[in-house]
């Protein structure tokens, strides 16, 4: 790196030629690092941060997997290069496309005049990424200097050979044998911190990846003033093509005057953060996997257990049959005399209470031993189970009633009907559409028709905090239609080769992406036409 630097943001223009990649940049401001500084004015305005719509988003994802699998199907053909070239293209064009409109998350730095300038990535980690590597490059900056137009271009024209923060996640990019992530289930316990200096209140966030962009996906709980937490929790992890587990160490601070001021938001200090890669070999065993995750000093101890979507699929009958989990939806409301199963009304009951404005409520994982502890005390009948809830955290709460739909052995929209949703929402034709899919609806069982209801109501009250908890109507569809419409598996799908990488291709995304767009159709009619005049006093009585 010459003493001179600067933060130059381009416009690129990704190309797959003949002997290899060839990237170009268009130069749309730059910084020199001597007169960088994240901090700015005082009076500045907070960002307006265009949004993507989730649907749109969504929408490109199934491009791309379709095209993904286009590709392979021609692969498995020897069909000719042409036809082969002609499909990359298509999907670099989508890859290039969710690329730009997917980051939502700011990074602000200011010039020495005041003046502010942006660019948006995915995650805390990136953010954290960027900023140590501008803060690193600063100390090696000697002079300040200003380039002509030309001399900008020329810099920008030779990037490639520079060295990246972010490996850009498009195709092209990749090589030909590598995974295409996992599908499926990543158990993850965080077990303790060791290597700090002083006594601080830490916890830890977890970050996976889906299509090249990472979110957050669990939160472990402030452990107090120490210098060895130990947190010893266990979160289960859904898994779409992922590739990379994050992990990131904060401080958390309760005087909101000292926090961190960044992106003109008040945030928790980054003690550290690493990542491993999730390697299928690895993972594949039955056993727990143990690993260290060092950063800056600190060393974080996990341990690691994988599921396969093949394994996970199957809803197995509980052998419990007083039992709740894993029990026919119509023996647990006709033995309890009421229309919405108990662990239901109670699960939505305290999420309601306190849940609702709960960043990411039902997208961030709770700790799995609180949710198995919610879980025996539902099956059980244990008379302290509302004590219990009142005392857990809200996402394990959260979690318990995702987990109580999933191993349904039928899901709430029934093994025989859930053909003919899919379908449905096919149509192309309004009309045609709202009234097939409220007849199917109307179909169901009554204990599914009326716990369904009793959900969607519920859903529908926290998207109207949106604005608080991060979620749309969009983001509990993705969270909720797999775990409402997922078939059952009669016959397993385990590869018969128990030496190949347990993963999944593109077709389970686009199964998944319809069972969305399933829910996310209901979650947006303004009215459900019942036959039951008497439906919100079903929905709202607590009678069992």
């Amino acid at each position: 790196m010459s003493s001179f630097s600067l933060i130059c943001c381009s416009g690129a223009k990704l190309k797959k030629q003949i002997g290899g990649k060839n990237q170009q940049y268009d130069s749309k401001w730059y910084i020199p690092l001597t007169e960088l500084t994240f901090q700015g004015p005082e009076e500045t305005e907070p960002l307006s941060i265009p949004q993507v719509p989730d649907e749109e988003l969504d929408a490109m994802k199934v491009k791309i997997s379709h095209l993904r699998s286009e590709i392979q199907r021609e692969k498995r053909a020897n069909k000719g290069s042409k036809v082969i070239d002609r499909l990359r293209k298509k999907l670099s064009e989508q890859e290039s496309l969710l690329l730009l409109t997917s980051p939502s998350m700011p990074i602000r730095v200011y010039n020495k005049n005041g003046k502010s300038y942006s660019f948006l990535i995915s995650s805390d980690y990136e953010r954290a990424e960027w900023r140590e590597l501008m803060k690193e490059q600063q100390k090696k900056c000697l002079k300040t200097s200003s380039l002509t137009s030309m001399e900008l271009q020329m810099l920008t024209n030779s990037c490639v050979k520079l060295q990246t923060v972010h490996h850009i996640p498009l195709s092209i990019n990749k090589e030909e044998d590598e995974s295409p992530g996992l599908h499926g289930f990543l158990n993850v316990i965080v077990h303790s911190a060791s290597g700090l200096k002083q006594s601080l209140n830490l916890y830890c966030t977890l970050e996976v990846d889906s299509f090249g962009f990472f979110s957050n996906k669990a939160k472990t709980r402030v452990y107090r003033y120490t210098t060895e937490p130990k947190w010893n929790e266990e979160f289960e992890i859904e898994l779409e093509g992922s590739q990379t587990l994050r992990l990131l160490c904060y401080e958390k601070c309760y005087n909101k005057t000292k926090q961190n001021k960044e992106d003109g938001e008040s945030t928790d200090r980054i003690m550290g953060k690493g990542q491993i890669p999730l390697d299928p070999p690895t993972l594949q065993g039955k056993d727990w996997q143990r690993t260290v995750i060092p950063m800056n000093g600190i060393e974080v101890k996990l341990s690691m257990k994988f599921t396969s979507r093949e394994f996970s699929l199957k809803r197995m009958p509980s052998r419990k049959p007083m039992g709740v989990f894993g029990v026919k939806i119509s023996t647990v409301t006709k033995r309890e005399r009421s229309k919405v199963p108990y662990i239901v009304r109670q699960c939505l009951e305290e999420i309601e209470r306190r849940g609702m404005e709960e960043v990411g409520i039902y997208r961030v994982s709770g700790v799995a031993t609180d949710i198995q502890a919610l879980k025996t005390a539902f099956d059980t009948n244990h008379k302290d189970v509302s004590v219990m809830m009142s005392e857990m955290d809200v996402n394990a709460i959260a979690g318990t009633l995702k987990l109580y739909f999933r191993e349904l052995p039928e899901p709430l929209f029934t093994d025989e009907l859930y053909p003919n949703f899919a379908g449905g929402i096919t149509l192309s034709d309004s009309v045609a559409k709202e009234s097939c899919m409220l007849n199917l609806l109307l179909s169901l069982p009554e204990p599914n028709l009326v716990t369904f209801l009793f959900l969607l109501d519920h859903l529908k009250r926290v998207a109207e905090k949106e604005s608080v908890n991060k979620m749309s109507l969009h983001n509990l569809a993705t969270v909720f239609g797999p775990t409402l419409l997922r078939p059952s598996e009669k016959d397993s799908k385990i590869p018969a080769n128990p030496t190949q990488p347990i993963s999944m291709g593109d077709s389970w995304s686009l199964e998944v992406m319809a069972q969305v767009q399933v829910l996310l159709y209901f979650l947006q009619l303004e009215t459900i036409p019942t036959p039951d005049s008497k439906r919100q006093s079903i929905l709202f009585s607590t009678e069992v």
